[in-house]
């Protein structure tokens, strides 16, 4: 015969009230059917539990051993249970994301703060790294969700929502790009640059962008790091080419910034998951609040 959770229940109640009728009144059972339950429960186990008789209610001394264990049985799985509806009620969770550098140091801070104030027992792991790299963490799974650049054209992948990023160039306020009407690629190249590294989907976009528009451009330098093209702009090695969203572009005082036109110079930002996966309630739930500041800050 098999035990369940009602009887090992209906018996702790019985253990801490030492009356069937305050355990039937607080278990919502009739006296009958928790007799049922404590006897199928002995019966299971082979071992009488109780001492009852008109009067009174004790454990046998195999009920006051085994009361402890089953008493941890039952609150192990009282608090599974308590996490789980937390989980399944979004009241805490951790967030697992993989993000371009640029959107995890730039308008994703943002909306994390916005969302901890509202789901406060929310916890984030925030992966930041190149695009091969998100697609590769959202693929074996060591993530939920990947913020990355670029049209996703992948089986295995799912994509939730796509925004445009447009690249702009970052140079000291009194460089000559501040005077020119419209910043184009034929501008861009009468000057050095400060580029991202190739391995980078900024500079696949820019070296794509310079492709088509016929250009050889002068390549002053090469960084991986944002933070690091804009020390170089500032130390006047050149006008770097970063994302409009980045952190970088707005952050030193002494540079200027400018969209660059034209449609090759916008690159799509990416919110993706893995195929054929449920997401967790709490990266699901940071998905649909993802997707409203992409909607409402990348466009």
């Amino acid at each position: 015969m098999n035990i369940d959770f009602r009887q090992i229940r209906a018996f702790l109640a019985v253990a801490r009230y030492e009356s069937f009728t305050r355990a039937a009144q607080v278990l919502n059972l009739s006296q009958p059917a928790l007799t049922v339950q404590i006897r199928n429960l002995e019966a299971a186990l082979g071992l009488k539990l109780l001492d009852r008789n008109t009067r009174t209610v004790g454990l046998t001394r195999m009920g006051r051993e085994l009361l402890p264990a089953l008493q941890r049985i039952i609150g192990d799985l009282d608090a599974v249970l308590s996490e789980a509806r937390d989980l399944a009620g979004e009241r805490h969770g951790v967030v697992r994301l993989a993000a371009l550098p640029s959107q995890a140091s730039g308008f994703l801070p943002e909306v994390i703060a916005r969302f901890r104030k509202a789901n406060p027992r929310m916890s984030f792991v925030i992966n930041d790294t190149v695009a091969s790299g998100i697609v590769r963490q959202v693929r074996e799974e060591t993530v939920d969700l990947g913020l990355t650049g670029g049209r996703i054209f992948d089986d295995e992948l799912d994509i939730l929502h796509v925004s445009q990023d447009r690249m702009h160039v970052v140079f000291p306020k009194e460089h000559p790009l501040a005077q020119v009407g419209q910043v184009t690629s034929d501008a861009l190249g009468r000057h050095p640059l400060v580029l991202m590294h190739p391995s980078t989907s900024v500079r696949a976009l820019v070296d794509a962008a310079f492709a088509a528009a016929g250009l050889t451009v002068v390549i002053a330098a090469e960084p991986t790091y944002m933070t690091t093209a804009v020390g170089m702009v500032r130390a006047g090695l050149g006008v770097a080419i970063l994302p409009g969203s980045a952190m970088e572009v707005r952050a030193e005082t002494g540079l200027a910034s400018r969209p660059i036109d034209g449609a090759a110079f916008v690159r799509d930002v990416s919110l993706i998951k893995r195929s054929g996966r449920t997401l967790p309630p709490a990266s699901e739930s940071f998905a649909h609040a993802l997707i409203d500041a992409m909607q409402a800050e990348l466009g």
